[in-house]
């Protein structure tokens, strides 16, 4: 059986600024039941960007493009996607690498 090739998703979302900070709050609830419920899931990290009140930076690891796909039909997404119902992003740049290697930095 081959082995699954680990995805990693990285970027940012940009929200209006009076948004991004609900939009964090939401993120942090669902980041925890990502972390805590999806054993697929190896980092979700969502932070505000120091430099761009509208920035968000996104970086998820996942075990595979299954993991990937199961992570959207999960009750806490609905969840996140109800909070943020109504609120503005302006512009998104996501992107989902396939790892081909990797190795511990020294």
């Amino acid at each position: 059986m081959p082995v699954a090739e680990e995805i990693i998703v990285a970027g940012w979302m940009d929200y209006e600024p009076g948004d991004r900070d609900t939009v964090l709050e939401a993120l942090v609830e669902l980041g925890r039941h990502t972390s805590e419920e999806e054993p697929g899931c190896l980092d979700y990290a969502m932070t505000a960007d120091p430099t761009d009140e509208r920035r968000i930076r996104v970086y998820e690891h996942w075990t595979s493009q299954q993991a990937l796909d199961e992570h959207f039909t999960t009750p806490h997404i609905k969840d996140f996607r109800a909070a943020v119902a109504g609120l503005t992003r302006v512009c998104v740049s996501l992107t989902a690498h396939t790892v081909a290697a990797s190795r511990p930095m020294r």
